[in-house]
């Protein structure tokens, strides 16, 4: 039985593990006695269990290991056909609802970018925002697993940046990476991966209880968290102070791959400190933040509250606090974020939560965006040639390790990131086709490239709804949440003839 169902396609087996989950919010709907939301998750969670069973049965004997190029096919099919599924029980919950207006919730969660058509709290029952958590959750350790067993071996999701280096460590790592059958390594990271993924989010489910939060408010806010979605249950007020740092401390797993696991590459000890990407995330959580804490400060000074010195402290965490947030494509703001607009007056730079948004997370987490280490090798390339304008004979140091990543890994950086920007340019364009002015569409194709959902009530002069577009809207920003979360490289590699021959 167990063989059988480790030779199981990839796509049917999310589809099992996507039925059993249905029982959950089946048995908290049912502790709340919010008996029809029980009825059609417990319904619809049986109904495709069995259909589960059934194919599995019928492909059990011919079942194969799969390859590595069907597990890539089976994670893009795993993001525009699961939605469809997971849509039902939310759908039938909620019998006014439309079937597109579900489809666009699930697929919104599943790519953990947290856009949602019911931001008030009585337009849904607790159980469906548990259950847009738990998606975001699953859609989260997904792309966990993906990433080190689906990705990497393909030289994409960013690791084709760190993929130039050729020393030995180097090579250890990729054989290391592409060991095994495709089925086998893929069950080899999930065994390494999940039990750390859910631990960390009991972890914080604990503390999030422990400093005030209920049950299913604080299951919702960590599994929020670690996988990055921006889930709430209900508006979005904020959360108490420690609240807000214990979450801060969680964010840091959406910086570096590091901090989870070992990439086999580098191997000396401190060297998280050393990693790139924690290095430049640190680096804009003290400069991105004190600018706008003095920006906030010299407003005060003309609405005379230079002197509250409590409302300066608060505003100087919310801005550390939404920095990460935003950097990490979480994408909420610290409620003494919001506060330190009344202290000064001024409104906050919307284009600088995008401009965060686009930087992104780390290789291999379950952040958005360009991802931190391809801007580092950017910024690595681009301070190298200006070094040279002015000593023409330098050397750039930095070992052979350094030189490949000003070269070759910032060549393929920068390819990513004229796809990215060529990727919101059509975006744009057909946003405005659909009846969306140029700073909504703008908004909007960032938030959905960069899997940041919150970004639309933040970014802009005003909120924007996504309960207010339209069809096509809709349509366009759920096909853009998918290619940002798998990227455009993936995407180019399934039409290159090469990845199809053998």
């Amino acid at each position: 039985m167990r063989r059988t169902l480790q030779r199981l396609p990839f796509l049917l087996i999310l589809q099992g593990i996507g039925a059993a989950a249905m029982f959950v919010p089946a048995i908290h709907a049912y502790q709340l006695r919010y008996l029809h939301t029980a009825r059609s998750f417990f319904y619809s969670g049986l109904f495709f269990l069995i259909i589960f069973v059934l194919l599995a049965v019928a492909m059990g004997v011919r079942g194969r290991d799969g390859t590595i190029r069907g597990q890539l096919t089976g994670l893009v099919g795993a993001l525009l056909i699961l939605p469809l599924m997971l849509a039902v029980p939310f759908r039938e919950a909620l019998v006014d609802a439309r079937i597109l207006n579900s489809w666009f919730e699930m697929i919104s969660c599943l790519t953990t970018t947290g856009a949602t058509l019911y931001p008030g709290a009585d337009q849904l029952p607790p159980t469906l925002h548990l259950w847009r958590a738990m998606v975001g959750w699953m859609g989260g350790l997904l792309f966990w697993v993906s990433a080190l067993a689906i990705l990497a071996p393909l030289n994409l999701g960013g690791f084709e940046v760190i993929a130039t280096d050729v020393t030995a460590a180097g090579r250890t790592a990729l054989r290391e990476r592409r060991a095994g059958r495709p089925g086998e390594r893929l069950r080899r990271y999930a065994g390494r991966v999940a039990p750390i993924y859910a631990t960390l989010t009991l972890v914080l489910w604990i503390g999030l209880v422990v400093t005030g939060l209920g049950a299913t408010e604080g299951a919702i806010m960590a599994m929020s968290t670690m996988s990055t979605s921006g889930i709430t249950p209900g508006p979005w007020t904020g959360l108490p102070v420690l609240s807000e740092l214990l979450i801060f401390c969680f964010l840091f797993f959406a910086v570096s791959r590091l901090t989870f696991r070992n990439d086999f590459i580098t191997r000396e000890r401190g060297v998280l400190l050393r990693d790139p990407e924690m290095r430049l995330a640190i680096t804009l959580l003290v400069l991105v933040p004190a600018f706008l804490f003095v920006r906030h400060f010299a407003g005060s000074i003309e609405t005379e509250g230079q002197n509250d010195l409590p409302a300066a402290g608060a505003a100087l965490w919310g801005s550390v606090f939404t920095t990460m947030s935003f950097l990490t494509t979480m994408g909420l703001e610290s409620a003494a974020f919001e506060s330190s607009r009344f202290w000064s007056g001024l409104q906050t730079p919307g284009l600088l939560l995008v401009g965060l948004s686009l930087i992104g997370g780390g290789v291999a987490t379950t952040a958005g965006g360009v991802k931190l280490l391809r801007i580092y090798a950017l910024y690595k390339h681009g301070a190298r040639e200006m070094g040279r304008l002015v000593y023409p004979s330098s050397v750039g140091g930095s070992g052979m390790r350094g030189r490949r990543l000003r070269r070759e890994g910032a060549f393929v950086a920068w390819i990513f990131f004229m796809l990215f920007a060529l990727t919101i340019a059509a975006t744009m364009a057909a946003l405005s086709l659909a009846g969306l002015d140029f700073s909504a569409a703008t908004i909007l194709a960032v938030a959905a490239l960069s899997n940041t959902g919150p970004l639309a009530a933040v970014g802009g002069e005003d909120p924007i709804l996504y309960s207010e577009l339209g069809t096509g809207a809709r349509l366009i920003l759920g096909a853009v949440m998918v290619i940002g979360r798998l990227e455009a490289l993936a995407i180019i590699a399934l039409f290159n003839s090469d990845f199809w021959r053998g």
